[in-house]
Protein backbone atom coordinates (compact mmCIF):
# COMPACT_ATOMS: atom_id res chain seq x y z
CA UNK A 1 0.00 0.00 0.00
CA UNK A 2 0.90 4.09 -0.57
CA UNK A 3 1.93 5.18 3.22
CA UNK A 4 -0.32 7.43 4.09
CA UNK A 5 2.05 10.69 3.61
CA UNK A 6 2.69 9.97 0.01
CA UNK A 7 -1.64 10.17 -0.27
CA UNK A 8 -2.91 13.29 -2.13
CA UNK A 9 -5.68 13.81 -0.30
CA UNK A 10 -9.26 15.71 -1.12
CA UNK A 11 -8.93 19.62 -0.94
CA UNK A 12 -5.40 19.49 -3.53
CA UNK A 13 -5.63 20.52 -6.99
CA UNK A 14 -5.37 18.12 -9.44
CA UNK A 15 -3.82 18.63 -13.27
CA UNK A 16 -5.12 17.42 -16.20
CA UNK A 17 -3.72 17.67 -19.88
CA UNK A 18 -6.41 18.21 -22.51
CA UNK A 19 -9.59 19.46 -22.54
CA UNK A 20 -11.80 17.04 -23.92
CA UNK A 21 -14.72 14.92 -22.77
CA UNK A 22 -12.75 12.33 -20.90
CA UNK A 23 -11.11 15.32 -19.00
CA UNK A 24 -14.32 16.79 -18.45
CA UNK A 25 -15.78 13.75 -17.01
CA UNK A 26 -12.61 13.09 -15.14
CA UNK A 27 -13.02 16.56 -13.59
CA UNK A 28 -16.46 15.99 -12.30
CA UNK A 29 -15.28 13.11 -10.30
CA UNK A 30 -12.12 14.63 -9.17
CA UNK A 31 -14.76 17.45 -7.80
CA UNK A 32 -17.13 14.74 -5.99
CA UNK A 33 -13.98 13.74 -4.48
CA UNK A 34 -13.15 17.45 -2.62
CA UNK A 35 -10.55 17.88 -5.38
CA UNK A 36 -10.38 21.09 -7.04
CA UNK A 37 -9.08 20.66 -10.72
CA UNK A 38 -7.24 22.96 -13.33
CA UNK A 39 -7.03 22.06 -16.97
CA UNK A 40 -4.53 22.90 -19.90
CA UNK A 41 -6.19 23.27 -23.32
CA UNK A 42 -6.04 25.87 -25.79
CA UNK A 43 -9.77 25.82 -26.87
CA UNK A 44 -11.45 28.11 -24.68
CA UNK A 45 -14.76 26.24 -25.11
CA UNK A 46 -13.22 22.87 -24.59
CA UNK A 47 -15.95 20.76 -22.32
CA UNK A 48 -13.32 19.98 -19.24
CA UNK A 49 -12.05 23.75 -19.37
CA UNK A 50 -15.49 25.29 -19.53
CA UNK A 51 -16.47 22.86 -15.74
CA UNK A 52 -12.39 22.79 -14.17
CA UNK A 53 -11.85 25.58 -11.17
CA UNK A 54 -9.22 26.47 -13.22
CA UNK A 55 -8.60 26.49 -17.34
CA UNK A 56 -4.92 27.70 -18.28
CA UNK A 57 -5.71 28.51 -22.11
CA UNK A 58 -2.15 27.45 -23.95
CA UNK A 59 -1.21 25.05 -26.07
CA UNK A 60 0.78 21.15 -24.96
CA UNK A 61 4.11 22.67 -25.46
CA UNK A 62 3.82 26.00 -23.88
CA UNK A 63 6.38 26.42 -21.35
CA UNK A 64 4.78 29.33 -19.47
CA UNK A 65 1.42 26.92 -19.56
CA UNK A 66 3.07 24.32 -18.25
CA UNK A 67 5.11 25.96 -15.08
CA UNK A 68 1.86 27.29 -14.48
CA UNK A 69 0.06 23.41 -14.51
CA UNK A 70 2.94 22.41 -12.08
CA UNK A 71 2.35 25.12 -10.09
CA UNK A 72 -0.68 24.73 -8.96
CA UNK A 73 -1.13 20.89 -9.32
CA UNK A 74 -0.44 18.60 -6.59
CA UNK A 75 -0.54 15.71 -9.23
CA UNK A 76 -0.70 15.85 -12.85
CA UNK A 77 -2.48 13.39 -16.24
CA UNK A 78 -3.76 13.45 -19.17
CA UNK A 79 -6.80 12.63 -20.86
CA UNK A 80 -5.80 12.07 -24.53
CA UNK A 81 -3.04 9.81 -25.72
CA UNK A 82 -1.91 12.61 -28.20
CA UNK A 83 -0.48 14.75 -25.47
CA UNK A 84 2.99 14.88 -26.52
CA UNK A 85 5.36 12.84 -24.10
CA UNK A 86 7.88 14.97 -23.73
CA UNK A 87 5.32 18.24 -22.08
CA UNK A 88 4.57 15.13 -19.76
CA UNK A 89 8.20 14.70 -19.02
CA UNK A 90 8.83 18.27 -18.13
CA UNK A 91 5.70 18.14 -15.49
CA UNK A 92 7.54 14.94 -14.20
CA UNK A 93 10.62 16.67 -12.93
CA UNK A 94 8.71 18.79 -10.16
CA UNK A 95 5.26 16.78 -9.89
CA UNK A 96 3.84 13.23 -9.84
CA UNK A 97 2.45 12.45 -13.28
CA UNK A 98 0.20 9.74 -14.02
CA UNK A 99 0.61 7.82 -16.36
CA UNK A 100 4.49 8.69 -17.24
CA UNK A 101 4.90 10.08 -20.71
CA UNK A 102 7.50 6.68 -21.08
CA UNK A 103 4.23 5.09 -20.95
CA UNK A 104 2.08 7.54 -22.90
CA UNK A 105 4.98 7.38 -25.83
CA UNK A 106 4.48 3.83 -26.42
CA UNK A 107 0.95 3.97 -26.86
CA UNK A 108 1.55 7.18 -29.21
CA UNK A 109 3.13 4.86 -32.02
CA UNK A 110 1.58 1.91 -33.27
CA UNK A 111 4.90 -0.08 -34.16
CA UNK A 112 6.58 0.56 -30.58
CA UNK A 113 2.91 -0.37 -29.36
CA UNK A 114 3.03 -4.14 -30.70
CA UNK A 115 6.64 -4.38 -29.77
CA UNK A 116 5.80 -4.32 -26.70
CA UNK A 117 3.06 -6.16 -27.11
CA UNK A 118 5.22 -9.00 -28.56
CA UNK A 119 7.89 -8.56 -25.91
CA UNK A 120 5.38 -8.85 -22.90
CA UNK A 121 4.17 -11.85 -24.60
CA UNK A 122 0.82 -11.06 -26.25
CA UNK A 123 -0.29 -12.21 -29.28
CA UNK A 124 -1.23 -9.28 -31.90
CA UNK A 125 -2.06 -9.23 -35.24
CA UNK A 126 1.01 -10.26 -37.78
CA UNK A 127 1.73 -6.71 -39.33
CA UNK A 128 4.77 -4.69 -41.02
CA UNK A 129 6.36 -1.56 -40.32
CA UNK A 130 6.09 1.13 -43.47
CA UNK A 131 8.40 3.85 -43.28
CA UNK A 132 11.18 3.77 -46.46
CA UNK A 133 9.51 2.30 -49.93
CA UNK A 134 12.14 -0.52 -49.55
CA UNK A 135 9.91 -1.74 -46.14
CA UNK A 136 7.02 -0.89 -48.30
CA UNK A 137 8.33 -3.48 -51.56
CA UNK A 138 9.00 -6.30 -49.13
CA UNK A 139 5.66 -6.43 -47.01
CA UNK A 140 4.54 -10.32 -47.29
CA UNK A 141 2.26 -10.87 -49.45
CA UNK A 142 0.22 -12.90 -46.67
CA UNK A 143 -0.36 -9.92 -44.88
CA UNK A 144 -2.83 -9.04 -47.35
CA UNK A 145 -5.82 -7.80 -47.30
CA UNK A 146 -4.58 -5.83 -44.13
CA UNK A 147 -5.35 -2.75 -42.54
CA UNK A 148 -2.61 0.06 -43.56
CA UNK A 149 -2.65 3.07 -40.20
CA UNK A 150 -0.75 5.31 -39.36
CA UNK A 151 1.75 4.74 -37.18
CA UNK A 152 1.06 8.22 -35.19
CA UNK A 153 -1.85 10.17 -34.16
CA UNK A 154 -4.68 8.14 -35.79
CA UNK A 155 -7.65 7.46 -33.59
CA UNK A 156 -11.52 7.21 -34.33
CA UNK A 157 -10.69 5.19 -37.85
CA UNK A 158 -8.77 8.03 -38.87
CA UNK A 159 -5.80 7.63 -40.85
CA UNK A 160 -6.65 3.79 -41.74
CA UNK A 161 -7.28 2.87 -45.36
CA UNK A 162 -8.53 -0.88 -45.91
CA UNK A 163 -6.15 -2.56 -48.43
CA UNK A 164 -6.39 -5.81 -50.48
CA UNK A 165 -4.41 -5.86 -53.10
CA UNK A 166 -0.86 -4.70 -53.64
CA UNK A 167 -1.29 -2.13 -56.00
CA UNK A 168 -4.09 -0.68 -53.12
CA UNK A 169 -1.15 -0.59 -50.64
CA UNK A 170 1.08 1.99 -52.50
CA UNK A 171 -1.85 3.71 -53.18
CA UNK A 172 -3.02 3.72 -49.79
CA UNK A 173 0.38 4.90 -48.79
CA UNK A 174 0.62 7.47 -50.85
CA UNK A 175 -3.00 8.43 -49.93
CA UNK A 176 -1.21 9.14 -46.04
CA UNK A 177 1.42 11.27 -47.19
CA UNK A 178 4.04 8.61 -47.22
CA UNK A 179 4.00 8.98 -43.14
CA UNK A 180 5.31 5.98 -41.29
CA UNK A 181 2.43 3.45 -41.14
CA UNK A 182 1.92 -0.44 -39.69
CA UNK A 183 0.09 -2.65 -42.06
CA UNK A 184 -2.03 -5.34 -40.01
CA UNK A 185 -3.10 -8.36 -41.51
CA UNK A 186 -6.84 -8.62 -41.50
CA UNK A 187 -8.51 -11.33 -39.34
CA UNK A 188 -11.47 -13.39 -39.04
CA UNK A 189 -12.94 -11.98 -35.94
CA UNK A 190 -15.70 -13.09 -34.06
CA UNK A 191 -16.52 -10.14 -32.30
CA UNK A 192 -14.15 -7.25 -29.90
CA UNK A 193 -13.62 -6.51 -26.06
CA UNK A 194 -11.75 -4.23 -24.01
CA UNK A 195 -10.20 -4.55 -20.81
CA UNK A 196 -9.82 -1.39 -18.06
CA UNK A 197 -7.57 -1.63 -15.75
CA UNK A 198 -6.65 0.73 -13.31
CA UNK A 199 -2.81 -0.09 -11.53
CA UNK A 200 -1.40 2.58 -8.37
CA UNK A 201 2.35 3.51 -7.80
CA UNK A 202 1.91 0.34 -5.09
CA UNK A 203 1.72 -2.18 -8.14
CA UNK A 204 -1.72 -2.75 -6.88
CA UNK A 205 -4.18 -3.59 -9.89
CA UNK A 206 -7.99 -3.71 -10.30
CA UNK A 207 -10.29 -4.08 -13.27
CA UNK A 208 -13.97 -3.37 -14.87
CA UNK A 209 -15.51 -6.61 -16.01
CA UNK A 210 -14.85 -7.06 -19.98
CA UNK A 211 -16.98 -4.71 -22.44
CA UNK A 212 -17.55 -6.39 -25.65
CA UNK A 213 -17.51 -3.55 -28.17
CA UNK A 214 -19.41 -2.63 -31.84
CA UNK A 215 -17.70 -0.17 -34.13
CA UNK A 216 -19.35 1.22 -37.41
CA UNK A 217 -16.89 2.89 -39.76
CA UNK A 218 -13.84 2.77 -37.15
CA UNK A 219 -15.70 4.48 -34.49
CA UNK A 220 -17.08 3.06 -31.05
CA UNK A 221 -21.14 2.27 -31.72
CA UNK A 222 -22.40 0.06 -28.71
CA UNK A 223 -20.94 -1.39 -25.65
CA UNK A 224 -22.23 -4.27 -23.74
CA UNK A 225 -21.40 -5.34 -20.42
CA UNK A 226 -21.84 -8.19 -19.19
CA UNK A 227 -20.05 -8.79 -22.46
CA UNK A 228 -22.87 -11.49 -24.17
CA UNK A 229 -20.51 -13.82 -26.26
CA UNK A 230 -17.24 -13.87 -23.70
CA UNK A 231 -16.48 -16.97 -22.42
CA UNK A 232 -14.21 -17.52 -18.91
CA UNK A 233 -11.18 -18.50 -21.01
CA UNK A 234 -11.41 -15.11 -22.78
CA UNK A 235 -12.04 -13.39 -19.76
CA UNK A 236 -9.24 -14.52 -17.87
CA UNK A 237 -6.47 -14.25 -20.88
CA UNK A 238 -8.09 -10.55 -21.19
CA UNK A 239 -7.20 -9.51 -17.73
CA UNK A 240 -3.95 -11.32 -17.58
CA UNK A 241 -2.74 -9.47 -20.81
CA UNK A 242 -3.70 -6.29 -19.53
CA UNK A 243 -2.40 -6.77 -16.20
CA UNK A 244 0.89 -7.86 -17.41
CA UNK A 245 1.11 -5.21 -19.72
CA UNK A 246 0.21 -3.24 -17.23
CA UNK A 247 2.59 -3.76 -15.15
CA UNK A 248 5.72 -3.70 -18.02
CA UNK A 249 5.52 -0.42 -18.11
CA UNK A 250 5.19 0.44 -14.19
CA UNK A 251 2.33 2.02 -15.57
CA UNK A 252 -0.18 4.53 -13.04
CA UNK A 253 -3.79 5.41 -13.84
CA UNK A 254 -6.37 3.95 -15.73
CA UNK A 255 -5.34 1.88 -18.78
CA UNK A 256 -7.50 0.26 -21.60
CA UNK A 257 -6.71 -2.34 -24.03
CA UNK A 258 -8.74 -3.46 -26.69
CA UNK A 259 -8.28 -7.00 -28.18
CA UNK A 260 -9.72 -8.88 -30.87
CA UNK A 261 -11.65 -12.50 -30.35
CA UNK A 262 -11.04 -14.55 -33.68
CA UNK A 263 -13.24 -17.51 -34.87
CA UNK A 264 -10.82 -19.95 -33.66
CA UNK A 265 -11.14 -18.59 -29.99
CA UNK A 266 -7.98 -17.18 -29.79
CA UNK A 267 -7.30 -13.42 -28.64
CA UNK A 268 -5.01 -10.85 -29.81
CA UNK A 269 -4.46 -7.54 -28.51
CA UNK A 270 -5.06 -4.91 -31.32
CA UNK A 271 -4.06 -1.16 -29.17
CA UNK A 272 -4.16 -0.05 -25.62
CA UNK A 273 -5.29 3.56 -24.82
CA UNK A 274 -3.05 5.64 -21.45
CA UNK A 275 -6.12 6.92 -19.81
CA UNK A 276 -10.18 6.27 -19.29
CA UNK A 277 -11.46 5.18 -22.49
CA UNK A 278 -14.72 5.20 -23.90
CA UNK A 279 -16.14 1.87 -23.99
CA UNK A 280 -15.75 2.59 -20.10
CA UNK A 281 -18.35 5.47 -19.68
CA UNK A 282 -21.21 3.04 -18.26
CA UNK A 283 -18.99 2.98 -15.30
CA UNK A 284 -19.83 5.87 -14.47
CA UNK A 285 -24.11 4.57 -13.90
CA UNK A 286 -23.60 1.10 -13.74
CA UNK A 287 -20.42 0.37 -11.45
CA UNK A 288 -19.76 0.70 -8.20
CA UNK A 289 -16.91 2.66 -8.76
CA UNK A 290 -16.62 4.59 -12.46
CA UNK A 291 -13.23 4.60 -14.52
CA UNK A 292 -12.76 8.30 -13.84
CA UNK A 293 -12.72 7.94 -9.80
CA UNK A 294 -10.37 5.17 -10.25
CA UNK A 295 -8.27 7.69 -12.40
CA UNK A 296 -8.28 10.11 -9.54
CA UNK A 297 -7.48 7.46 -6.89
CA UNK A 298 -4.64 5.98 -8.61
CA UNK A 299 -2.48 9.83 -9.09
CA UNK A 300 -3.09 10.74 -5.34
CA UNK A 301 -2.76 7.24 -3.69
CA UNK A 302 -5.80 6.67 -2.78
CA UNK A 303 -6.71 2.94 -1.61
CA UNK A 304 -8.30 1.11 -5.64
CA UNK A 305 -11.00 -0.89 -5.01
CA UNK A 306 -11.94 -4.08 -7.45
CA UNK A 307 -15.08 -2.06 -9.00
CA UNK A 308 -18.87 -4.12 -8.93
CA UNK A 309 -21.06 -4.29 -12.18
CA UNK A 310 -24.28 -3.91 -9.95
CA UNK A 311 -26.23 -3.25 -13.19
CA UNK A 312 -25.69 -4.82 -16.83
CA UNK A 313 -25.90 -1.80 -19.36
CA UNK A 314 -25.62 -1.18 -22.64
CA UNK A 315 -23.69 2.29 -23.79
CA UNK A 316 -24.61 4.35 -27.08
CA UNK A 317 -22.27 6.57 -28.42
CA UNK A 318 -24.03 9.91 -29.56
CA UNK A 319 -22.21 11.50 -32.64
CA UNK A 320 -23.20 14.47 -34.18
CA UNK A 321 -25.17 12.48 -37.21
CA UNK A 322 -27.77 12.62 -34.78
CA UNK A 323 -28.31 16.09 -34.90
CA UNK A 324 -28.66 15.88 -38.57
CA UNK A 325 -31.26 13.79 -39.39
CA UNK A 326 -32.75 15.10 -42.65
CA UNK A 327 -31.83 17.04 -45.80
CA UNK A 328 -33.77 20.87 -46.34
CA UNK A 329 -35.64 21.52 -49.82
CA UNK A 330 -32.82 23.57 -50.80
CA UNK A 331 -29.96 20.78 -50.06
CA UNK A 332 -28.89 22.72 -47.32
CA UNK A 333 -28.20 19.97 -44.23
CA UNK A 334 -30.83 21.01 -40.99
CA UNK A 335 -29.49 20.78 -37.77
CA UNK A 336 -31.90 19.69 -34.57
CA UNK A 337 -31.27 18.59 -31.56
CA UNK A 338 -32.50 14.92 -30.53
CA UNK A 339 -35.85 14.03 -28.57
CA UNK A 340 -34.22 14.13 -25.51
CA UNK A 341 -37.14 13.48 -23.65
CA UNK A 342 -38.39 10.98 -25.37
CA UNK A 343 -35.42 9.51 -24.78
CA UNK A 344 -35.21 9.98 -20.88
CA UNK A 345 -39.15 8.94 -20.73
CA UNK A 346 -37.27 5.15 -20.61
CA UNK A 347 -36.57 3.72 -17.71
CA UNK A 348 -32.95 2.89 -16.98
CA UNK A 349 -31.74 5.90 -19.56
CA UNK A 350 -29.12 8.25 -18.29
CA UNK A 351 -27.92 10.95 -20.84
CA UNK A 352 -24.44 12.62 -20.93
CA UNK A 353 -23.61 15.66 -23.09
CA UNK A 354 -20.09 16.78 -23.46
CA UNK A 355 -21.18 20.46 -23.75
CA UNK A 356 -19.67 20.66 -27.57
CA UNK A 357 -20.55 24.58 -29.10
CA UNK A 358 -20.74 22.52 -32.51
CA UNK A 359 -21.92 19.45 -33.56
CA UNK A 360 -20.07 17.63 -36.62
CA UNK A 361 -20.64 14.26 -38.06
CA UNK A 362 -18.88 11.63 -36.72
CA UNK A 363 -17.62 14.01 -33.86
CA UNK A 364 -18.67 12.40 -30.25
CA UNK A 365 -21.23 14.47 -28.72
CA UNK A 366 -22.56 12.32 -26.06
CA UNK A 367 -23.07 8.86 -24.76
CA UNK A 368 -26.47 7.52 -23.54
CA UNK A 369 -26.25 4.30 -20.83
CA UNK A 370 -29.12 2.10 -20.29
CA UNK A 371 -28.73 0.09 -17.32
CA UNK A 372 -31.52 -3.06 -16.45
CA UNK A 373 -32.43 -5.34 -13.95
CA UNK A 374 -31.31 -8.55 -16.56
CA UNK A 375 -28.93 -7.99 -19.73
CA UNK A 376 -32.58 -8.48 -21.74
CA UNK A 377 -34.48 -5.88 -20.17
CA UNK A 378 -31.09 -3.03 -20.90
CA UNK A 379 -30.66 -4.20 -24.49
CA UNK A 380 -34.60 -4.42 -24.96
CA UNK A 381 -34.51 -0.54 -23.77
CA UNK A 382 -31.28 0.34 -25.68
CA UNK A 383 -33.09 -0.63 -29.18
CA UNK A 384 -35.98 1.64 -28.26
CA UNK A 385 -33.72 4.45 -27.52
CA UNK A 386 -31.78 3.88 -30.72
CA UNK A 387 -35.02 4.04 -32.86
CA UNK A 388 -36.04 7.47 -31.19
CA UNK A 389 -32.80 8.75 -31.95
CA UNK A 390 -32.43 7.48 -35.29
CA UNK A 391 -29.03 5.15 -34.88
CA UNK A 392 -28.58 1.59 -36.40
CA UNK A 393 -30.06 -1.29 -34.41
CA UNK A 394 -27.62 -3.78 -33.38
Amino acid sequence: MTSKKDVILPGATLGVMGGGQLGRMFVHAAQAMGYRTAVLDADATSPAGLVSHEHIQTAYLDEAGLAKLAQVSAAITTEFENVPAQALDKLAETRPVAPAGSAVAICQDRAREKAHFVGCGVDCAPHALIETPEQLAAVPDDLLPGILKTARLGYDGKGQIRVKTRAELIAGWDELKRVGCVLEKMLPLAYEVSVLVARGRDGQVVHFPLQQNLHRDGILAVTTVPAPNVTEAVSQQAYASAHKIAASMNYVGVLCIEFFVLADGRIVANEMAPRPHNSGHHTIDACDVSQFELQVRAMTGLPLVEPVLHSPCLMLNLLGDLWFPGVADDGATEQQEPDWAAVLALSGTHLHLYGKTEARKARKMGHLTVTGATPAAAREVALKAAAILGIEPF
